[in-house]
């Protein structure tokens, strides 16, 4: 190591003014809890809290929808990962993008139609209640987990990197901290005002994006082709070529498959963004959301390209990998090289209200989905007492926060966007499947959707168990330890395709046809939106 790269790491682990840094940081965390007290007056049902009342507009939605989806990958993971790299890293931003076409044409309108507050009310429409709603609530917690992961990842190594903590401990106690106001957030604004915080972030990290993108492109002239000159002078000509982490052999080739799969059809699955839609009053306003989405994140994600290789020209690869928080810390480094403490503080504060924004969205989907679905549904049989359900979730929530902070702590270090693309593929091998098949499928039976549903779950969860990203290299989770036997780091291409596999052949060795009529009913309901406002229970 060079003596300017050694002095540039050395530098890199106290990053401005830790009391300035957090002094802004916490003016932040306290207006948005402000916003988010005012907002919880009137969560008084279990509408209010699941789906704020179904109170908000297409363009107010889409905006949080906007917010629920531009995470700390978005913004933390995809920066890092241009800037170490380059072309392979923005593949991240082109599938998450690609992904919401999937959403708008095939599950945003029919999903608002057809359910009430989470992704099991569909499933279940026209199946057995009991086993349906168990196996989607299973495998929504499963997916929440696996993102929650991300999020706490992102979140230890900002606020690391804020205060110039580079031990395991304190950045493990950070991610407690971070946990513990996240499940504050949560028990006390519900989805109202989840959804609130999240437009604000949304505002704020898409303005922030854009400063920092405008000031980037100023320094060099506002010519992108200087700017990525300058970023392979530092990084190496191969950051503008493909090949750099994907496609150099045919194992990587495939991973690289995997991985889009994975990111292009998860989205349509994941859990937290179809509840968004329930927050609406009409198909037609769902609709509507999901297009501003769409513009929304775009704008964002041509941001990242700019942001990541000017963290590349102006910071350099060595100084990123060695900051509290490794790859994840571009965005904040290069926040501090263009506009210093101040600038570093304003886009970390909105950066990690970017996190809690996103991870109480998914904790509020958790907890809906265990008191709404498990509680509410099959042990209380839709008889639970007014007010008990609501109370059940908040408890879920408590739970849900513990665990995401254990495996917080256990994930530091990890490329956020990377720990994203597993939920992804979660979502895709697990809650996609049985999602397509319920809605365009009048034959699908109880027993595809459960063979579905567990059987892309537990491959999915397998393969990642027994991947490199486990055990076996420099960067797995657990080191000093080798039990991987699947090579590829996405089970995507695996899990995928098998979830479809096993929905389809659980229903043609079904002997139990459902009813026709109720399948019929869903279908009219899903394409026209007559009685969408009923009940669900059949």
């Amino acid at each position: 190591m060079s003596v300017s790269v050694m002095a540039a790491t050395a530098a890199s682990t106290t990053v401005g003014t830790p009391w300035i840094n957090i002094t802004i940081f916490g003016a932040f965390v306290a207006i948005t809890l402000v916003v988010v007290l005012r907002a919880s007056r009137n969560n008084k049902t279990a509408a209010d809290y699941y789906a704020a009342g179904r109170s908000f507009t297409g363009p107010q939605n889409g905006t949080a929808i906007a917010g629920d989806y531009l995470s700390a990958a978005s913004f933390l993971g995809i920066c890092g990962a241009i800037a170490i790299n380059g072309y392979d890293g923005f593949l991240y931003s082109i599938g998450f993008l690609v992904a919401w076409l999937v959403a708008l044409l095939l599950v945003a309108e029919l999903m608002r139609n057809t359910g009430k507050f989470t992704m099991a009310d569909v499933l279940s429409f026209r199946l057995k209640q009991g086993p349906v709603r168990v196996a989607a609530a299973t495998t929504t917690l499963a997916v929440c987990f696996f993102y929650l992961l991300a999020q706490m990842a992102g979140a230890g190594g900002l606020v690391s990197l804020l205060l110039g903590i580079n031990d395991k401990v304190g950045q493990s106690l950070v991610v407690a901290v971070v946990g513990a106001i996240m499940v504050l957030y949560v028990l006390v604004g519900g989805m109202k005002g989840t959804t609130w915080v999240q437009i604000i972030k949304a505002v704020l990290l898409i303005a922030g994006a854009f400063v920092m993108t405008i000031w980037v492109l100023a320094i060099h002239g506002f010519n992108f082709s200087t700017l990525l000159g300058a970023a392979a002078e530092a990084g190496g000509a191969a950051v503008l070529n493909p090949g750099l982490q994907y496609g150099l052999t045919d194992l990587s080739r495939l991973d690289f498959i995997s991985l889009a799969l994975a990111l292009v059809l998860g989205t349509a699955g994941l859990p937290h963004v179809l509840m968004r839609f329930y927050t609406v009053p009409t198909a037609r306003e769902a609709r509507r959301s999901v297009v501003w989405a769409i513009w929304l994140i775009g704008l964002f994600y041509l941001f990242t390209l700019v942001l990541g290789y000017g963290a590349g020209a102006l910071i350099g690869a060595d100084r990123i990998k060695a900051a509290p928080g490794g790859v994840n810390s571009a965005a904040p480094l290069l926040a501090f090289e263009l506009g210093g403490p101040v600038l570093l503080g304003i886009i970390s504060a909105v950066a990690f209200a970017t996190i809690l924004a996103v991870v109480a969205g998914l904790t509020i989907t958790a907890a809906a989905s265990f008191s709404h679905d498990v509680y509410a549904s099959v042990i209380k049989k839709g008889k639970a007492a007014p007010g008990s359900e609501v109370k059940v979730a908040r408890i879920t929530v408590v739970v849900i926060g513990i665990f995401a902070i254990l495996g917080g702590i256990g994930v530091q270090g990890q490329n956020v966007a990377f720990l994203v693309a597993l939920a992804f593929a979660v979502a895709a091998s697990a809650n996609l499947p049985t999602i397509l098949y319920s809605l365009f499928w009048r034959r699908f039976s109880t027993r595809g959707a459960l063979w579905s549903m567990y059987g892309g779950l537990g491959s999915a969860i397998i393969l990642i168990a027994f991947s490199p990203v486990v055990s076996g290299t420099e960067t797995s989770m657990i080191q000093g330890v080798d039990f991987h036997w699947f090579p590829l780091s996405n089970p995507g291409i695996i899990s995928i395709p098998l979830g479809f596999l096993l929905g389809w052949l659980g229903t043609i060795t079904s002997r139990t046809l459902e009813n026709p009529a109720v399948a019929a009913e869903m279908e009219v309901r899903s394409l026209t939106g007559h009685g969408a406002e009923g009940a669900t229970d059949h």
